[in-house]
């Protein structure tokens, strides 16, 4: 791994350790999770678009064959954000970041169902400890919402589709981590915006946000929201086109070790049951283990050979 590959992974794990228990920190005064979503992501959209404008960026203008290409990608990230946003709603940080670690056993049946090959030994128990200790750390949760898990589960399948779609996407487009961010934000308002009416969100949520707005701490946490938000999306997007999904994903499995310490004595707190935190340590350990056995598994691949037509793209 390079600097600039290291740089873009500890960026995104960072961003990504913040935004859980920002996101925590605003819904539990503002409920209206897919609101928040849609203002998230046109905050990008605009913050983009002006920065074009005024030169602070090169990224392109939209292009209606990329943004075609690129709808899926969109679609999955969204459906990703909003379940985990609605997840975290019901389910304590402790436990989301468990669940969400089941991202690696999704990616490794999405590759292997396309071909990739069979995982090693030390890969396929590491991810097995992981959906092991789901499992344990769920029967000592006294907190248990089913709705909730249900949405944390979703929102790993989405976060899996869409993983692998952007790592095909920015290899085989040529696009910057700023415009496919763009291109993702651009798309998604209309069924963000298409959703918030239908499922009734608005336009109480805006009242409420409005009512709120008197609230000095509540801003203050809206706005590192949104910009967080713009944070997580560019750094997610860099280190999935700059290393891959995969290592996207460990880094998302390595981060969570301190998300999970932190999630017991942070906003509130959790109850602690001995067979809860039994099965995070099995989690997190299955983490930790999968994470080494991806390591070791790419420092034992022959360094590959770049033909001159690939070499000409880089």
């Amino acid at each position: 791994m390079n600097g600039c590959s290291l740089v873009a992974a500890v960026s995104y794990g960072i961003a990504s350790m913040a935004m859980v228990f920002i996101n925590k920190a605003i819904l539990m005064q503002y409920g209206h999770s897919m609101t928040l979503l849609t203002l998230q992501q046109l905050a990008t959209a605009l913050l983009i678009h002006f920065g074009r404008q005024m030169g602070y960026t090169r990224a392109r203008g939209v292009d209606m064959q990329t943004a075609k290409k690129l709808l899926p990608v969109s679609l999955f990230y969204n459906a990703n954000v909003a379940f985990a946003l609605a997840s975290l709603k019901g389910v304590n940080i402790p436990m989301y970041i468990a669940i969400k670690r089941l991202t690696p056993l999704a990616v490794l049946i999405a590759g292997f169902s396309s071909g990739k090959g069979k995982p090693t030994t030390q890969v396929t128990l590491s991810v097995l400890l992981i959906a092991a200790g789901v499992i344990i750390a769920a029967l000592g949760d006294f907190s248990f919402d089913l709705w909730g898990y249900g949405m944390a589960l979703t929102s790993v399948f989405f976060q899996t589709m869409y993983l692998v779609l952007v790592e095909r996407s920015g290899a085989e487009d040529g696009l910057s981590s700023i415009e496919i961010m763009f291109y993702n934000s651009f798309l998604s308002l209309p069924f963000l915006i298409f959703l918030i009416i239908a499922t009734g969100e608005f336009p109480n949520s805006l009242a409420l946000l409005f009512a709120k707005s008197n609230s000095l701490s509540f801003l203050v946490i809206l706005v590192i929201s949104l910009v967080m938000g713009i944070v997580l999306n560019f750094t997610m997007f860099l280190c999935t086109i700059v290393n891959s999904a995969l290592t996207t994903t460990i880094v998302g499995v390595l981060k969570g070790v301190g998300s999970t310490t932190l999630g017991f004595v942070v906003l509130g707190g959790v109850e602690v049951h001995a067979l809860n935190v039994t099965g995070l340590v099995i989690n997190t350990t299955g983490g930790v283990w999968y994470s080494y056995a991806k390591y070791q598994q790419k420092m034992s691949k022959p360094p590959r050979q770049v033909s001159d037509v690939e070499a000409h793209h880089k």
